[in-house]
Parts: C-alpha cells; structure tokens; sequence
C-alpha cells in the first residue's frame, strides 16, 4: 500500500517533471527569441522565426500544466506563491501574451517599422519572461518572509534581492545558450555559420554566470548544500552538470549540432535537480523561521484520495502528452524552409 508521503514525494516529482519539459521546450523559444535582434536581415529573422513556428504554443502548455499540478497536489503553495509573486506572475503572463501576438502579427505586413516594433516586442517578452522565471525561481532558493497563516508579508522590495536578480539573468544566459544550440540544428548556410559564432560567445556567457551562481550560492545559501554533503553521492549529478556544460563546447566545435542540444537538454536537467535537492522538502522557504514557517510538500499537500486520483489521470494523460509532443517534433524535424505560408 502507498503511504501519504510517498504520493507527496510523487506528485513532486511530477510536478518537477512538467516544470522541466518546459524549462526544456519553452526553453529554447525563449532563447530564439532574445537572438533574433542579433541579425538586421529580415529573411534570416523569419528563419529564427520559423524555427520555433510549428510548437511555440505547444511548448507553453508544460508551463500551464506545471501550474495546474501545483494547484491540485500543492493548494497552499499555489494561492501563497501567486499572492507572493502577483506582479512579476502577471508580467509573465503579460510577456506569454505580447509574445504570442508578436510571432503571429509581425509578418501581416511588409512595413520595416512594422515588422521592427513586434521583432522588439518578440525580444522584450522572451527576455522579460526568463528573467522572472528565474527570479521566482531565486526567491524559492532565497526564502521570503511568510505569516503564521502561510501569508507574504513582505513588499515589493523583498522580491528584488541582490541574489534573486543574479539567478534572474542567469535564466537569461542560459536560454539564449540553449536556444542558439537549437538554431544550429534548424539553419543552414550563411545564417548557420553565424549562429556557430553567436553559440561560442554565449557559452562563455553562461560559464561565467554559472560560476557566479554556484559560487553565490555556495557562500549566502548554505542550506542548498546541507543535502549534498549529508549524501554525497548527489555531488555525480553536479559532476555530470559540468560534462555535459563540457560537452556542448566539444560537439559545437566538432560540428556536432544535435548532440550539442541533446547536451544543453542535459545541463538544463541537471540543474533544476540540484535545484530540487537542494530545497527539498521546502518548497517556499520562509527566510524568518525556515525550520517553522516554510510551506513543504507534507504540510502543503492535498489529501491521500485527491492524489490518488491525480496521479491517476497524470498516468493517462502524461503518455499521451509526450507522444503528441514526440509526433509533432518529428513532423517538422530538419532544418528551416521559408514558404508563401511562413510567418
């Protein structure tokens, strides 16, 4: 028979799972996105563009799933984060929309100022979305000061923390690092060769935030490490993290631009498992009274029936989710055509 604390741990996992097929997916839009202002000719954009076109929408599903898993399995961190996170929530949200009208309105009409505001719009709402996503993601790490009643008691201000906004911009370099490995898989030519030189100078980008946020981490947020030296075996997964950042620099060079992906695929993985590792079992960490306040998935979750049914339908639903992501990847593998009917 499965305990309570063994669906409680489970529906994490999944709950993790979704947020890393998004973090993966939406991942590399988002870094097409803050590339696609890098080149001013407009047929190479529309490549970027198009490189993304057929599952962009598709990709931001992951993240209203993720959303919708919390809310089932986890209610009071769900209502806790969305009033504690309300206005950098709604600018995603803000961005998630104006991005989705720039893609589909840019190329309606052959006016350059036309195109020039929705390619801004295009850049701005992909940008602005990684950065909160990592601000959330920092302030998670962080902590935030929370009430008896599971209740945000801070302003504004608490949510832009030094160290939140660091792992913030490094949401930024790490996307556009694996949205350049995704462009190199879906271009050819003179754009592709471009791209090769544009996916060396973001990998020193990102080595060299991932330096600064390791080391930040390690010195202000000791409780992310308390897990790894209780058990040390975890420090393979960080090891792993390393060669696979290693590896996207050997198949980059050796013009490996599908295992390049596979790899930056990987160190997106690996890090939001450290991630899990480090705050489990908190999932909002109370920086007042961590050991009393903070929300975790026991004291959070839902009853043993309503999990129950949960992960019956996640059963389901999940295979079919992936299968329809697998058919609709292979359909329009391969790289980038512009036709009549492109955006």
């Amino acid at each position: 028979m499965i305990g309570i604390e063994d669906l409680e741990f489970g529906w994490f996992a999944a709950f993790m799972l979704l947020l890393i097929g998004y973090a993966i997916l939406d991942g590399f839009d988002l870094g097409v996105g803050m590339l696609h202002l890098c080149t001013k000719d407009n047929e190479e954009r529309r490549i970027m563009l198009n490189s993304i076109g057929p599952v962009w929408d598709g990709n931001e599903v992951w993240l209203v799933t993720a959303g919708g898993a919390l809310f089932a399995g986890f209610p009071d961190i769900y209502a806790t984060m969305m009033s504690s996170f309300y206005l950098p929530i709604m600018t995603l949200l803000a961005g998630l929309i104006f991005r989705a009208v720039a893609i589909e309105f840019r190329s309606k009409e052959n006016m350059r100022w036309w195109r020039l505001i929705w390619d801004i719009t295009f850049f701005c709402g992909s940008a602005m979305i990684a950065f909160i996503l990592g601000l959330v993601l920092g302030n998670l790490i962080y902590g935030i000061p929370l009430s008896e009643q599971k209740e945000f008691t801070g302003d504004l201000s608490a949510i832009f923390h030094p160290y939140t906004i660091l792992i913030g911009f490094f949401a930024n370099a790490l996307f556009i690092l694996h949205g350049s490995t995704y462009l190199l898989m879906k271009t050819e030519g003179v754009l592709h060769d471009k791209i090769r030189a544009w996916t060396n100078h973001t990998l020193i980008i990102f080595v060299i935030m991932y330096a600064i946020s390791t080391l930040s981490t390690i010195i202000y947020m000791p409780h992310m490490i308390e897990a790894l030296r209780e058990r040390p075996f975890f420090f393979l997964i960080a090891i792993v993290n390393i060669l696979v950042v290693a590896n996207i620099h050997r198949t980059i060079r050796l013009k490996k631009d599908g295992w390049a992906f596979i790899s930056s695929c990987a160190n997106i993985i690996c890090l939001l498992v450290l991630y899990a590792i480090g705050t489990y079992p908190n999932v909002i960490r109370s920086i007042d009274e961590p050991d009393r306040l903070s929300l975790t998935i026991y004291n959070s979750a839902s009853s043993s029936l309503t999990l129950r049914i949960l992960f019956t339908f996640a059963l389901i639903g999940l295979p079919l989710v992936i299968s329809y992501t697998t058919a609709i990847y292979y359909i329009f593998r391969g790289k980038v055509k512009i036709d009549p009917h492109s955006y």
